[in-house]
């Protein structure tokens, strides 16, 4: 019988994305707050209650590393760039264009240069930590600095970041220099598991496979600039830190409401994201056939972990376990099973509306995960 190495560090053999859907209770909270008819500090007395209520729940699973859901949240990237220094919350004229709806139009835009330092996102992660039981840890999710970047791709908001970095090398480094003193505060915190959630690579499948559907032999030059751009500043953004911060990185595309933006296999990302930025681990979204094949697997290095995202956060439907099983061992031709584990394919609720299934079909879908993942790896 194979001996599995046992995880004591993220990421663990059964795993979560990090966001949950959100209670009843907060999202009346929310919407009360929303029209001044509660205070801030009555909307996060409900945000504490809710987020004590989900850790309990996500350590009576069994889970090693915990997450607050995002309960904090209603976006799960832009709430994070409105708390850098230099930046607004604005609305555009539209929103993010799914496949089968807008989302809301929240965005953000610069008010002077970006850095990182008074983040609140410190103070919410140290809410978790002193909530956890011994021995559990806590993982904090945030955005990925090159989706930051992403956002200034919109036509909307090119133009404002042009009015305060005029050369596009000075906009990426502070980028990379506020997101490393976030990430050096939350460490100083007690932070000792990262994620990076990033859908640009989701968005650069999508644009490549829709550029050689109209032309096969179209130039992809652009877009793999794009992509080295994306790569230079994630990996400059987590260098020289403690050797005991283990970083993660999820890539998905799209997950509102249920629905979806972006389709396309990892193999125009894979020389770049999967082979050379520096994180312990990928989480990586295979749930559907938008993902392609595992073949793209093969240039993660033999030394870094794949959580296999084949287990769908979009309905409350159980998946065959044996399918699951078996596509496990298909991902294991191409990097080793040892340095495999389960997890949804993204979180339940990337912005507060939620993906359409039942808080019971949540916990349902965990428990899952874990009873595979213990058949698998024992």
């Amino acid at each position: 019988m194979t001996q599995f190495t046992q995880r004591t560090v993220s990421p663990f053999r059964y795993d979560i994305v990090g966001s949950f859907l959100r209670p009843q209770e907060l999202k009346d909270a929310r919407a009360k707050f929303a029209k001044g008819e509660i205070s801030q500090a009555d909307l996060t007395k409900v945000e504490d209650k809710c987020i004590v209520d989900l850790i309990h729940k996500e350590e009576q699973l069994g889970l090693h590393a915990v997450t607050d859901g995002e309960f904090r949240r209603s976006y799960w990237h832009l709430d994070f760039f409105w708390g850098l220094q230099g930046t607004k919350h604005v609305q555009l004229k539209h929103g993010y264009f799914f496949h089968d709806e807008e989302t809301r139009n929240d965005s953000v835009q610069l008010t002077g240069k970006v850095s990182g330092e008074n983040h609140p996102f410190v103070n919410y992660f140290k809410f978790v930590r002193d909530h956890v039981s011994d021995g559990t840890q806590v993982k904090q999710t945030i955005p990925a600095p090159a989706q930051f970047l992403e956002e200034f791709l919109r036509p909307e908001n090119q133009a404002n970041a042009k009015q305060f970095y005029p050369n596009q090398a000075d906009l990426d480094h502070d980028v990379a220099q506020a997101y490393h003193q976030v990430i050096e505060d939350l460490y100083a915190a007690g932070c000792r598991t990262l994620q990076l959630d990033d859908c640009t690579w989701g968005i650069s499948v999508n644009n490549f496979a829709n550029l050689k559907k109209k032309d096969p032999n179209a130039d992809t030059s652009q877009l793999e600039a794009l992509q080295r751009r994306f790569l230079k500043v994630n990996n400059e953004a987590i260098a020289d830190l403690p050797d005991d911060l283990v970083v993660n990185t999820h890539v998905c595309r799209g997950n509102y409401h249920s629905t979806w933006a972006a389709a396309g296999g990892y193999g125009p990302v894979a020389d770049t994201l999967l082979a050379r930025e520096n994180v312990n681990a990928f989480y990586l979204e295979y749930d559907s056939d938008r993902a392609g094949g595992f073949e793209p697997l093969d240039k993660v290095p033999d030394d870094k972990y794949v959580v296999v995202g084949l287990v769908t956060s979009k309905s409350g439907e159980l998946e065959d376990k044996q399918i699951i099983i078996d596509r496990l061992k298909e991902a294991a031709k191409y990097h080793p099973l040892n340095k495999l584990c389960l997890s949804p394919q993204c979180g339940f609720a990337s912005t507060e509306e939620g993906n359409i299934l039942t808080e019971e079909q949540q916990w349902n879908k965990l428990k899952f995960i874990k009873e595979i993942a213990e058949e698998v790896w024992g």
